[in-house]
């Protein structure tokens, strides 16, 4: 970490408007500030020199399409190529999945900061304000230069490829189970104390795919997992159970289908890992790793499917996906 020079110029910050909670106002929550409008409610911002706001769009998250995501994503890159820190305001629903798919195509050394609010702008203890601020000092500063996509609420920092939502109302709404915060925000200066190294970039065209997430529970049969690939899917995320394990004929069933297409699999817990060996019973790790299906490593259900999204999207071939996914597996 470095030490903190109140002397060194900060790093213009240009911020990216995309609707959301932190966007919303009324008794009822609707859309209705633009980004100016957020910088020109924060005395302190609208003070600080270079500084720019737009707006990419204004919707819920839940409403966002996946070439609105692509859209945010190559805006948020293209101005961090030239050296602008970009903060971008976003709905938390869906915060996680447009942050992991702008980690994945982001090629720059400026950092890329996504925050948004539980809280409406007109309710009271209203959240968006703080974060904005803590995100734009975090987008600014030096320390984050080279860290790719992070995720600033409630003062913490958190990466892109860790963060997930895991409280509906709470102001610190996302966590990283796996790795917990990389830093926090005090008095409006960053601190950092681990990170993640990057991954290589992607460049998909569009993301014009099907790419299914599968879970499995308790007594699976296999119904849920033939209807999704009745389909047709260009690739599948699927659920396994603890360390890695499903039943032994939904495993063959996931392991046939990894033939044709990529099929990558998740662990339920929060903070699971598929395994390597401990296991040895029919269905377990052991022979999971024995296929062709591809572990995800640390990474979430949405947060794997955004990025196979962009594998396939980049057309990528089973093995290239493989490697891609590697980078995060355990």
């Amino acid at each position: 970490m470095r030490p903190r020079d109140d002397q060194h110029p900060a790093r213009r910050v240009r911020i990216l408007g995309a609707g959301g909670t932190i966007a919303m106002t009324g008794e009822s929550a609707q859309p209705a500030l633009d980004a100016e409008a957020l910088v020109a409610a924060i005395p302190l911002l609208g003070d600080r020199d270079g500084l720019d706001a737009r707006t990419v769009v204004n919707v819920p998250s839940a409403h966002l399409t996946l070439a609105d995501a692509l859209l945010i994503c190559r805006e948020a890159r293209d101005a961090a190529r030239r050296g602008v820190g970009v903060v971008v305001t976003h709905g938390t629903d869906a915060l996680e999945e447009t942050a992991m798919l702008c980690d994945v195509v982001h090629d720059a050394e400026a950092p890329i900061v996504f925050t948004g609010a539980i809280r409406p702008a007109s309710a009271p203890g209203a959240d968006g304000p703080a974060n904005l601020l803590d995100a734009v000092s975090v987008a600014a500063s030096e320390e984050a230069a080279g860290m790719g996509v992070l995720v600033v609420f409630g003062g913490e920092i958190h990466h892109a490829r860790c963060a997930r939502k895991t409280d509906t109302t709470s102001l610190t709404a996302f966590s990283s189970p796996q790795t917990g915060p990389l830093g926090r925000v005090t008095e409006g200066h960053p601190t950092f104390w681990s990170k993640l190294p990057r991954n290589p970039p992607l460049d998909p065209p569009d993301l014009d795919r099907r790419v299914l997430v599968v879970p499995t529970g308790a007594g699976d049969d296999g119904t849920l997992a033939r209807a999704a690939l009745s389909t047709e899917p260009d690739g599948v995320v699927i659920g396994t159970l603890g360390a890695g394990h499903l039943a032994v004929e939904l495993l063959e069933l996931w392991g046939e289908a990894a033939e044709r297409i990529p099929v990558v699999a998740y662990c339920r817990p929060e903070r699971g890992v598929v395994l390597t060996g401990t296991y040895g019973y029919a269905g377990s790790e052991r022979d999971l790793r024995g296929t062709n299906i591809i572990p995800a490593g640390f990474l979430s259900p949405q947060a794997a499917r955004m990025k196979l999204l962009a594998c396939v999207a980049s057309g990528l071939s089973i093995d290239e996906v493989r490697w891609a996914f590697r980078q995060d597996d355990g």
